[in-house]
């Protein structure tokens, strides 16, 4: 009773403190606002930014490894020029990797070409990616499909005219019939369309747009575009099992079977990239650190003014309730309660200075957005929160620690 009690007098006087000097209070709380502020919006954004990059990055697949020419990031003392001479992956050695391996959850083959016009009767659109996959693409990466269906095996085997094709061409080729079943032409050529993408909608980071692609065999690929060792460069992406923690042994097992299929020798360097999406997560998580650290220390400088204001209304506060503190210590009030009145007064208007920063930055978040959808986490309210009442209570520890040593007769006789 005696802690509850303590809490709503601490709350009273802080309240009566903010009240009495509003203009004083408000300008040492700024800080602390404009410090939070700075702080949570730069983690909102870096949240938002990050999830809308992992989700853009959807596309390449979950525990895949990416067989290629190139690497997607370069290190070590292997000369650069060197990766121009290695071969690229051909269907050959997709067949070798799809009959031999073991350890794998779905292997595939696939190209792609970029800037492609699409063409219904007098509709069309330019832009668009054209992208040729094998029947197991599906099972290395997430195919969408909202209307008509997937491929069958016998229409990859016989390299068909049939193409699945994102919402957007759906709409722009077919704005008021049905697309499934309805013939476009793309690079001199017609497919039947068997299927149409979820849409996706736009994004900041839109690495692979599935409103606007274009999926057909490999074979039909092949026959428009070259995917020999001059034309299209394709890729070969093998999915590992659940069970095959950091893939390792799908890694050592499309190794072998690579530079056995390469004719290269023990002591030869591999001529072949293995690639894998955990490669441009880390890239894409040390990129916004650096960024969440910046948020930091610009945040920070705004805090440490904030703290040393919140501090400086302590020990007016101390000043001008010296009379009050004397006679409370009279009547019995103990040195812990009060310097757990002024602590709490410190931590109450931190807090709320930083409560303020937190809904500035919520009301942000309700400005509508296109590319990118903003939130505000509970994380991150917590973070703000917390460290608000850190602040708080270094800022106002000495002040109350000098209220609760003051000499009762002394204080009772200062005016």
């Amino acid at each position: 009773m005696i802690y509850l009690r303590l809490i709503i007098e601490s709350f009273r006087f802080a309240w009566q403190a903010l009240k009495s000097n509003l203009l004083r209070t408000i300008l040492s709380l700024l800080g602390v606002t404009i410090g939070i502020f700075a702080i949570i919006s730069v983690f909102t954004l870096v949240d938002s930014l990050e999830r809308n990059v992992r989700d853009s990055m959807s596309f390449i697949g979950d525990k895949v490894i990416y067989v290629q020419k190139w690497p997607w990031s370069f290190g070590g003392e292997y000369p650069w020029w060197k990766y121009f001479q290695r071969p690229k992956p051909t269907m050959r050695e997709f067949r070798q990797l799809e009959r031999n391996l073991t350890n794998d959850a779905g292997t595939a083959i696939f190209a792609d070409k970029g800037n492609n016009t699409f063409k219904y009767r007098s509709n069309s659109f330019s832009g668009a990616d054209l992208l040729g996959v094998s029947y197991n693409y599906n099972k290395v990466a997430e195919i969408p499909v909202s209307e008509g269906r997937y491929f069958v095996p016998q229409e990859i085997d016989a390299a068909r005219n049939v193409i699945i094709i994102g919402n957007e061409l759906a709409e722009a080729l077919f704005p008021a019939q049905d697309p499934i079943g309805q013939q476009v032409k793309v690079a001199g050529q017609k497919f039947n369309v068997i299927g149409v993408l979820e849409k996706q909608g736009e994004s900041l980071f839109n690495m692979a747009n599935f409103d606007q692609l274009g999926i057909v065999p490999y074979g039909a690929f092949s026959k428009m575009f070259d995917t020999g060792p001059n034309g299209v460069e394709s890729t070969i992406a093998v999915k590992g099992r659940e069970e095959d923690q950091g893939l390792l042994e799908l890694e050592y097992e499309i190794r072998g079977i690579m530079r056995n299929v390469r004719g290269l020798r023990p002591r030869d360097e591999d001529n072949f990239a293995m690639n894998r999406p955990e490669m441009a997560t880390q890239a894409i998580s040390g990129f916004f650190q650096v960024v969440g650290l910046g948020g930091w220390v610009i945040g920070g400088f705004a805090i440490l003014v904030g703290g040393f204001g919140i501090a400086n209304i302590m020990f007016v506060s101390v000043k001008e309730r010296t009379n009050i503190i004397g006679i409370q210590k009279s009547l019995g009030a103990k040195n812990y309660f009060i310097l757990f009145q002024f602590l709490f007064e410190s931590v109450f208007l931190s807090v709320l200075g930083g409560g303020i920063g937190i809904l500035l930055v919520f009301l942000l978040t309700l400005i509508p957005q296109d590319m990118m959808k903003i939130s505000l986490s509970l994380g991150n309210i917590t973070l703000g929160l917390g460290v608000s009442a850190v602040i708080g209570m270094l800022s106002g520890i000495i002040p109350a620690v000098l209220a609760s040593n003051l000499d009762p007769v002394t204080a009772i006789r200062s005016k």
